[in-house]
């Protein structure tokens, strides 16, 4: 039951004629306007892969891995909805036909089903619907996003399950059906023939859609509208049309101009409450108002390449704490993503981008390509007193160069690229249950939420006291998400303290080091952290380490 002590409401949106549309901020955005009308929102992220989650996935293949707060490894749509929403999401808002699969067949193995003959349908769809409704407990309406396009084979029991939805509850769950309009280029208008034939795909299993909304590189004119309205079974206001924007943070606006959200309320039967959407609207303006100044930053990636293309998707959750901080400043920011191997082997675009940068940032990474590339990169942001940020295995390296090239300990290294190194700066350490979560055969990591003791008078410190972000700040107690399975090693702590590495967070019982950096008298800003601050940034509330990243490169730049 939702807190307003009603069955709560379920929007499902899906995706047709081709993925990558964007379905995730439509549903987002969609959430943060029913959100905005007083209804308590949240969703749930249905997935095609039988992956049990996106953690050991190819980041090229899928995007970034988005951290949740419980430890969950999800798809990057969730990192939309906890933007948008301003809400935490976790376990119960991630789903893949993998963790589906797998409950069916443990069901059986446990006489869940008293002997019947558990055939795909309906015993799979089934299991869907009890996740969504799961996930749905305690709030008025719930966003389900069905993965992949409407048609494919291996996403066919989400579809089941919203028909069996659909026809049980008609007057709680509606269909938002997102779709493609191309614009041929030897035509030069829109056109609504694969929307129709997408639409038809849907009618096919049973479906029929409330809305569609209508992806495309222009607005969808009236015309256009008429038609699909006409040929899909719909009221031509339920046509809404979703354009290339100049930010997707513009999408809700977009939406109310068009009262989505008041549409979406009148089908499900729920009155329309007033909006403000007053802050959304100031930060937008922000995006593209005036800046002072400008700053280039170089984030050292490895993840970028695919083919004969370099995708981004990889590293989706730091590009967006970087715009919060630097649009809530109003800097205009340049990213260059410098590719770790192309440093590694001095390849002269690489050098040339690296010395062009006012800040450098090592993020996430795993295995030994690249490193190489990525301590070179410290090395140089230490060098000649650039702003560094390390993030996991940025921090981890940061220890590594350190150890190198200020202690003179030469063949420093982690275990995970060298594991017969005599100076294992960086190791893995035996399982513990109460701080790692077993990943698979021979791999334990520490997932999610975990305290950190700020040391007073540290950078770290002054950066988390100055916005008010402590969890307790008597206790000079922090909290972030994290995600490896490397540690620092405690047998090398006090040597490389002693030769001027600064330990400024530690966690509660003294254990893991969370935080380093160099003293501020020796370098502007060099800070490194074993967590993942970039999956807690938030549009109308950036992460206080990248606002002052952000200020500490402007007040570095020649």
């Amino acid at each position: 039951m939702s807190d307003h002590g009603k069955s709560p409401k379920f929007v499902f949106v899906s995706g047709g004629v081709l993925s990558g549309l964007g379905k995730g901020i439509t549903a987002a955005s969609l959430g943060l306007l029913l959100k905005n009308r007083g209804y308590s929102v949240t969703n749930i992220k249905c997935e095609n892969y039988l992956n049990l989650d996106s953690g050991n996935i190819n980041p090229v293949e899928h995007g970034d891995v988005f951290l949740c707060e419980d430890g969950l490894e999800a798809d990057l749509d969730l990192g939309s909805y906890e933007r948008f929403l301003g809400e935490e999401v976790g376990n119960k808002n991630f789903t893949t036909i993998g963790q589906i699969y797998s409950s069916v067949i443990q069901k059986t193995r446990d006489l869940h089903f008293n002997g019947a003959t558990v055939d795909a349908i309906p015993y799979v769809p089934e299991e869907v619907i009890r996740r969504i409704k799961d996930a749905a407990e305690g709030f008025d309406i719930i966003l389900v996003e069905l993965g992949g396009t409407a048609g494919e084979y291996q996403n066919a029991i989400y579809y089941e399950a919203y028909r069996i939805m659909k026809l049980k509850y008609p007057k709680d769950t509606v269909h938002v059906h997102v779709t493609y309009f191309p614009k041929p280029a030897h035509i030069a208008e829109l056109k609504s023939k694969p929307t129709q034939l997408s639409v038809k795909i849907l009618n096919g299993m049973g479906i029929q859609p409330e809305f569609v909304v209508g992806r495309a590189e222009a607005p969808i004119d009236d015309k256009r509208k008429e038609k699909v309205a006409y040929y899909c079974n719909l009221n031509q206001d339920h046509v809404i049309s979703n354009p290339d924007l100049d930010t997707i943070y513009r999408v809700p606006l977009n939406f109310a101009e068009q009262k989505f959200d008041q549409l979406v309320l009148k089908e499900l039967g729920l009155p329309v409450h007033k909006s403000d959407l007053k802050d959304w609207q100031a930060f937008v303006d922000k995006i593209q108002s005036k800046k002072s100044k400008s700053i280039t930053v170089a984030i050292i990636a490895k993840y970028i390449a695919t083919g004969d293309y370099e995708l981004k998707d990889s590293y989706v959750s730091l590009i967006e704490s970087l715009n919060f901080a630097s649009w809530h400043l109003a800097i205009e920011l340049k990213l260059e993503f410098i590719n770790a191997e192309q440093l590694e082997k001095n390849v002269k675009k690489a050098t040339d981008a690296l010395k062009g940068a006012n800040g450098i940032i090592v993020p996430i990474g795993w295995g030994e390509r690249g490193v190489e590339g990525k301590i070179k990169a410290i090395t140089y942001a230490k060098e000649h007193q650039v702003p560094y940020l390390g993030l996991c295995y940025g921090m981890q390296l940061a220890c590594v160069e350190f150890a190198r090239n200020v202690c003179g300990l030469s063949d420093a290294h982690t275990t995970e690229v060298n594991p017969k190194t005599t100076h294992p700066i960086i190791h893995d350490i035996p399982f513990e249950e109460k701080y790692q979560r077993i990943k698979g055969k021979g791999a334990s990591m520490r997932l999610g939420a975990y305290d950190c003791i700020l040391k007073p008078g540290s950078l770290a410190h002054s950066i988390y006291k100055k916005h008010h972000a402590f969890k307790n700040e008597k206790q000079n107690l922090i909290s972030e998400r994290h995600r490896h399975r490397f540690e620092f090693n405690n047998d090398y702590r006090a040597e490389l303290e002693k030769a001027g590495l600064v330990i400024s967070g530690t966690s509660p019982d003294d254990f893991f080091v969370e935080v380093i950096e160099l003293p501020q008298n020796k370098h502007p800003f060099f800070l490194a952290t074993q967590a993942h601050p970039e999956y807690k940034s938030r549009p109308l509330q950036p992460h206080p380490i990248f606002l002052e990243f952000v200020t500490a490169v402007v007040k570095a730049k020649p």
